[in-house]
């Protein structure tokens, strides 16, 4: 009877534990009575969410909304949006969560709030028999850098240009190309030495490059980036805050950053944000 008797009491400390660790994160009344937590997502943004060779929903957002599913005992059900139509649609109720990787700026924020999970910025990534000719705290002076038309690259491209030259060393050679594809090629080729992009989409070019593509250690202009959910929607806030905590926790969260090779993007821990100054720069 005693042995009976353990195994008994060792179940219901088991049972404690496993309910214990799915009572850290509750519900929203939404996910609740419905049983289903709905996530709008573009589905084609690699490597956060795209459609896999079979048709599958894959990338780094995809895996992380699982987790959080999983960790509430809830099914997931991800919603095909445009990215135009999401804050849009937030705010019109059409659903409380879009799950993208959204910079907080004061206009958004009028509209919706936001749960950071992640940082970025810009990286430089070149061939890898070119990495160790870009050294110092100016690595980018003097060299042939390309940039995509228009975007916080190109920009970013002249102010370092004219730090370059401010400190005495040459400035950097810009070229401007229409798409991230023909700037890879060019680095390739070795019509330029480096280019200059979004460090998330770098790192994975980096990666599916089968290592032709190296990112440089530099990151540019670093920012957090999140999800953004309903205004004022504090149960839906705090359901997620503590479900990517828990995946801080357990490890998930890392793991499955670095299977897409973007560990280096990790943030310390998930947070709310209503208002500009509540952004970190960790």
């Amino acid at each position: 009877m005693k042995k009976y008797a353990l195994g008994s009491a060792l179940f219901a400390l088991a049972a404690t534990v496993a309910s214990s660790a799915f009572a850290q994160v509750t519900p929203s009344s939404e996910v609740k009575e419905s049983g289903t937590l709905i996530i709008a997502n573009t589905l084609d943004y690699a490597p956060f969410e795209y459609l896999d060779a079979d048709g599958k929903q894959a990338g780094i957002i995809v895996e992380m909304a699982e987790q959080t599913a999983k960790t509430m005992g809830v099914e997931l059900d991800i919603q095909r949006t445009p990215f135009p139509s999401m804050i849009p649609g937030i705010a019109a109720g059409r659903f409380s969560i879009a799950w993208e990787t959204f910079s907080a700026n004061p206009e958004r924020l009028q509209q919706v709030d936001f749960v950071m999970f992640l940082k970025a910025g810009i990286a430089a990534s070149t061939s890898p028999e070119k990495r160790d000719s870009f050294t110092g705290d100016t690595p980018l002076c003097g060299k042939r850098i390309g940039v995509s038309v228009g975007s916080g690259s190109d920009f970013l491209a002249d102010t370092l240009s004219k730090e370059c030259t401010d400190k005495g060393q040459p400035a950097l050679e810009k070229s401007v190309f229409n798409n991230s594809t023909d700037m890879v090629q060019a680095v390739l080729s070795d019509r330029i030495d480096a280019r200059l992009d979004d460090a998330t989409a770098s790192s994975y070019f980096e990666v599916t490059s089968n290592g032709q593509l190296v990112v440089l250690p530099t990151l540019y202009e670093v920012a957090p980036l999140g999800m953004a959910i309903a205004k004022d929607d504090k149960e839906t806030a705090d359901m997620m805050v503590g479900a990517l905590s828990e995946m801080f926790k357990n490890g998930s969260y890392q793991a499955i950053l670095d299977k897409y090779g973007m560990g280096a993007y990790a943030i310390k821990e998930p947070y709310f944000v209503n208002d500009m100054s509540q952004l970190r720069s960790d």
